[in-house]
C-alpha cells in the first residue's frame, strides 16, 4: 500500500500527474527514487496498469535491484512482472529474441571487459604493438568513438593519413571488429548500437516491442546520449507515455556522451511535457545548500531550482587558503583528527577531488599521521604505473637494480622482447652482475646499438645527479628517455598529470630537506609504498567527485580548489560548455556533505598547471552568508617513524667553466627568466621570479640558454 502521507507535495504530484510527457527535475537528496518507485506503484494499485506493460530504466544494478525490492515492499506479488532494468540489460533482452533479423544467431556472445581485453593483446601481438604505447582503455576509447560516430574501420584507416599511431589504432580496430564477427560478439557499446539499428532496419520489430511497453520510465535521465535517447524515443512510438527523473545540475559524464541539452530541451520533443521540481533537500543543512545554489546559478543550461532543507542552517561552509600542497594536506588531516575526536567515525568523512592526482599529498599525510584510508574505486598515487615507470628510471641512477631494468627497458618501446631479457638475465647470474652491467660492460652480443645509447643516457643522469636539483634531474629524464613525449602522443592527459604532480612531489621534498640526494628521496617514497592502511573496514573515503556521484558523507572536504586544477584548464579550453560542466562537478561535491563542508586550496607553484595557483571562482562563487574564510593554521608534525636522516650531498665533481657570468639573464623552458648570480666550476646558480626561487642547473644543459643582447630590452 502507497503511503502517501511520506510525501512532500512536490512528491506527491510527481507520483500522480497524468499527463503523458512528465520530467521530474530531481535535486540532489530530494527522494527521486522514493517517487520514481511510488509513480510505478500508483500506476499498478490505482490505475490497474498490468505490471508487464510498465519499464523503469536504470544506470546501474544496484539502483535496479533497490526499485525492485521497493516496489515489492509495497505491492508484493502484484508488483511482478515489472521491468525494470539497465539500459544494457534491456537491450539483451530485445536482441535474443530479435538479432536473427541482422544475421547473428539468438546465442550470440556478450564480451566483457576481460574478453576485450584478451582481443586487444591478440591484436597487438600481430601488430608488434605494445600495451604501454597503446594502453587498452584508451584503445577501447577510440574504437567506441568510432562505432558511436558510425565509422568503419575503412573509414577509420583513411583518415589516419599515414600519421603512424593513428593508423595503428586504425589496424587494432580493424582486428578488434572482425574478431567480434567471427564469434558473433557484441560488446556494451554494441548492445545499444545494435538494437537501435534492429529497430531502424526493421519497423515491425521496433512496433512489437512499442507496444509491449505502455508506461515508459528513466532514471538519471541527464545522464543519457543521444543514442539511448534515440532508443527510448523508439520504444515510446506507440503508447506515447515517458516519465524521465534527473537534475541537469548534474550532469558531469559528458565526456562518456551524456547530454545535458537532452533533458534541459525535452519540453521541446514533447510539448505538452508537465515539469516538476523536487527541490525539497533530506541529505544537507541550508548552508550548504545555500552555498551550492549560488554556485550553479552561474549556469545556463539548466532548469530553474532552489534546494532547501528543514534540517537547519547548520555549520558554515568553511575555506582555507594554505601556503602549499603540503600544508593544504595536513590541515585536512587535522580536521579529520578532530571530527574523529567529537565523534564521527572516519567512514563517514570524505576527501574529494577533481583528478587522481590530486591525492598524492593527502595520502603521504594522512600515512604519516596513521589515519586509516581507503582509495574509493582507484589505486593509491604510488601505485600508479606511470609513478612506478618514473621511479624506477630513477632507481636506474642510484641502484641500477634488475627489477627497475626490466621495467622500464622497453617503456618507451625500444624493440626489446621477453626472449632478449631473459638472455640477459642469464649472462647476469651466470657472472654475478646485474642486467645493466651486462650490456654497459657489452657481453650481450645483440641489439648493441639500442643498449649503447640506453647505458649512455642512463650515465649522463648519474654524472648530473647531486649537481644539480632533483627537479632538473627528473626533468631530464622525462626527455631523455622519451617517456613524456610517449604520453602526450597518446594524449594521456591524467597520467601526465600524475607525472607532473611527481615534479611537485620531489620539488617539495627538496626544499623540505635542500641538502637530501635522489637516494634520499627514494628511500623516502620506499615507506610509503612498503605501508599498507590499516582500515580494518573503517577509513577515511578518498575519491575523485565522478566517483562520489550518488553517495553522500557527514563530513565532506573538497581539496584543490584553484584555477586551472577545479576547473580544470582542459575543461576550461572548451569554453562555456567546458566551465559549466565543471561547476555541476562542484555542485556534486558540494551536495555530497550532509553537515559539514570545508573547501581548502594552496598558492604553491603547481607542476600540472606550470603556474602558481589562485582561488577557484567556484569559492568566490559561494553566497558569503554561507561561507566562513579562515585563516592558515600551523601544520601537522609528522609522526617521528617518517622522519629522514638526510646526509649531505657529495662533494660536486669538477666539470668544465662555462661563459656564464654574474648578472648574465637566461631563459629556462620551465622556470622562464632568471638572473646567473653564481657559477660554481659549471654549476649555475640562478635567481628565477617566484614561487621558483634560487635553482642549480649545469651550464651545459640544454635547457637553458643565454639570452642575447637585442632580446633584454
Amino acid at each position: 500500500m502507497i503511503k502517501y502521507s511520506d510525501l512532500n507535495d512536490a512528491q506527491k504530484e510527481a507520483v500522480i500527474d497524468e499527463h503523458p510527457h512528465i520530467r521530474i527535475i530531481a535535486g540532489a537528496g530530494s527522494g527521486k527514487t522514493r517517487v520514481l518507485t511510488m509513480r510505478i506503484a500508483y500506476l499498478i494499485e490505482q490505475k490497474g496498469v498490468n505490471p508487464y506493460h510498465i519499464l523503469a530504466i536504470t544506470f546501474t544494478n544496484k539502483a535496479a535491484k533497490e526499485m525492485k525490492s521497493r516496489i515489492m515492499d509495497m505491492l508484493e506479488e502484484s508488483g511482478t512482472g515489472v521491468h525494470i532494468s539497465t539500459i544494457h540489460s534491456l537491450c539483451m533482452r530485445i536482441l535474443s529474441e530479435d538479432i536473427g533479423a541482422l544475421g547473428y544467431p539468438r546465442n550470440f556472445t556478450v564480451v566483457d571487459q576481460n574478453d576485450q581485453h584478451a582481443i586487444l593483446k591478440e591484436a597487438y601481438k600481430e601488430l608488434g604493438l605494445e600495451k604501454k604505447e597503446y594502453p587498452y582503455g584508451a584503445m577501447l576509447d577510440y574504437i567506441a568513438n568510432n562505432k558511436y560516430m558510425d565509422l568503419s574501420y575503412e573509414k577509420a584507416l583513411e583518415l589516419a593519413y599515414g600519421e603512424e599511431r593513428i593508423l595503428n589504432k586504425a589496424k587494432v580496430y580493424k582486428y578488434y571488429d572482425e574478431r567480434l564477427k567471427k564469434m558473433y560478439g557484441l560488446d556494451f557499446d554494441d548492445l545499444i548500437l545494435f538494437t537501435t539499428r534492429l529497430f531502424r532496419l526493421n519497423p515491425v520489430i521496433q512496433e512489437k516491442w512499442a507496444r509491449k511497453f505502455h508506461y515508459i520510465h528513466v532514471d538519471e535521465f541527464q545522464d543519457i546520449d543521444k543514442e539511448q535517447y534515440r532508443l527510448i524515443r523508439q520504444l515510446a512510438s506507440v503508447h506515447d507515455n515517458v516519465y524521465v527523473v534527473g537534475d541537469p545540475d548534474q550532469t558531469i559524464y559528458t565526456w562518456r556522451g551524456a547530454d545535458v541539452n537532452i533533458i534541459v530541451n525535452f519540453d521541446k520533443d514533447f510539448p505538452d511535457t508537465k515539469t516538476i521540481v523536487l527541490n525539497e533537500n533530506y541529505r544537507s543543512t541550508n548552508n550548504i545548500l545555500s552555498g551550492a545554489n549560488s554556485v550553479i546559478r552561474n549556469n545556463k543550461a539548466r532548469v530553474d531550482k532552489d534546494l532547501f532543507s528543514n534540517k537547519g542552517d547548520g555549520d558554515k561552509i568553511i575555506h582555507k587558503t594554505l601556503k602549499s600542497e603540503n600544508g593544504e594536506a595536513n590541515y585536512v588531516a587535522n580536521k579529520i583528527e578532530d571530527l574523529h575526536s567529537e565523534g564521527y567515525p572516519y567512514h563517514d568523512i570524505a576527501v574529494l577531488y577533481r583528478s587522481n592526482y590530486l591525492s598524492r599529498e593527502v595520502e603521504k599525510v594522512l600515512l604519516e599521521n596513521r589515519i586509516p584510508y581507503v582509495i574509493y574505486g582507484g589505486l593509491r598515487f604510488y601505485e600508479r604505473m606511470e609513478v612506478k615507470d618514473i621511479l624506477c628510471y630513477l632507481r636506474m641512477i642510484t641502484r641500477g637494480d634488475d627489477l627497475a631494468f626490466v621495467r622500464i627497458i622497453n617503456t618507451p618501446k625500444r624493440g626489446i622482447g621477453q626472449k632478449t631479457l631473459d638472455n640477459i638475465l642469464e649472462i647476469a647470474r651466470d657472472r654475478d652482475m646485474t642486467m645493466y652491467e651486462v650490456i654497459k660492460e657489452g657481453l650481450y652480443p645483440k641489439n648493441k646499438d639500442v643498449f649503447s645509447a640506453f647505458v649512455k643516457m642512463v650515465e649522463k643522469w648519474r654524472s648530473h645527479a647531486g649537481q644539480i636539483e632533483l627537479e632538473e634531474l627528473l626533468q631530464e629524464v622525462l626527455d631523455d628517455s622519451g617517456y613524456r613525449t610517449m604520453l602526450e602522443k597518446e594524449n594521456e592527459t591524467e597520467r601526465l598529470e600524475n607525472v607532473k604532480s611527481l615534479l611537485d612531489d620531489i620539488t617539495e621534498y627538496q626544499e623540505t630537506y635542500p641538502e637530501s640526494t635522489l637516494d634520499d628521496y627514494l628511500q623516502m617514497i620506499s615507506l610509503y609504498t612498503d605501508r599498507a592502511s590499516e582500515d580494518g573496514g573503517e577509513a577515511v573515503n578518498l575519491l575523485t567527485i565522478h566517483s562520489a556521484k550518488g553517495l553522500e558523507f557527514e563530513v565532506v572536504f573538497v581539496i584543490g580548489l584553484s584555477e586551472g586544477i577545479f576547473p580544470s584548464e582542459r575543461t576550461l579550453a572548451e569554453g562555456q560548455k567546458g566551465l559549466e560542466e565543471e561547476r555541476r562537478l562542484a555542485y556534486v561535491a558540494y551536495t555530497r556533505a550532509k553537515s559539514r563542508l570545508y573547501l581548502t586550496e594552496s598558492n604553491s607553484f603547481s607542476y600540472v598547471i606550470q603556474s602558481s595557483k589562485l582561488p577557484s571562482r567556484f569559492i568566490k562563487e559561494i553566497d558569503p552568508k554561507c561561507i566562513d574564510h579562515v585563516d592558515e593554521v600551523p601544520q601537522m608534525k609528522k609522526s617521528a617513524i617518517f622522519d629522514i636522516d638526510i646526509m649531505p650531498m657529495e662533494r660536486k665533481k669538477e666539470v668544465p667553466s662555462s661563459p656564464y657570468r654574474n648578472g648574465d639573464i637566461v631563459e629556462h623552458k620551465i622556470f622562464g627568466e632568471g638572473v646567473v648570480i653564481r657559477n660554481d666550476n659549471g654549476v649555475l646558480s640562478i635567481a628565477f621570479s617566484h614561487p621558483h626561487g634560487i635553482k642549480k642547473i649545469l651550464a651545459s644543459h640544454p635547457s637553458i640558454r643565454k639570452k642575447k643582447k637585442d632580446e633584454l630590452n
